[in-house]
């Protein structure tokens, strides 16, 4: 099963807002993605806010920097870009 985020742009207190026009697919468990958004919607959030979250803090605790908006090339491969 696909798992499509669908972007949103409710960030207006980011100094510079994200361009989210980039979709992620995710394959996961049937019942675990049914669990995740009954619990998304329980807490008045969509699965995409949650997930731009998880990114946003992974990037920060392995201290890789990025730039909302940015549209550098993607670095593919480790964290650093180096491949």
């Amino acid at each position: 099963m696909r798992f499509f985020l669908q972007w949103e742009s409710h960030w207006t207190h980011m100094p510079k807002l994200e361009q989210k026009t980039a979709r992620l697919t995710v394959l996961i468990d049937p019942s675990k993605k049914r669990a995740f958004e009954a619990l998304c919607a329980s807490l008045d959030v969509t699965p995409s806010q949650v997930v731009r979250k998880l990114i946003r803090d992974y990037l920060t605790q392995n201290g890789v920097q990025w730039t909302p908006g940015d549209h550098g090339e993607d670095n593919a491969g480790d964290a650093d870009g180096q491949g």
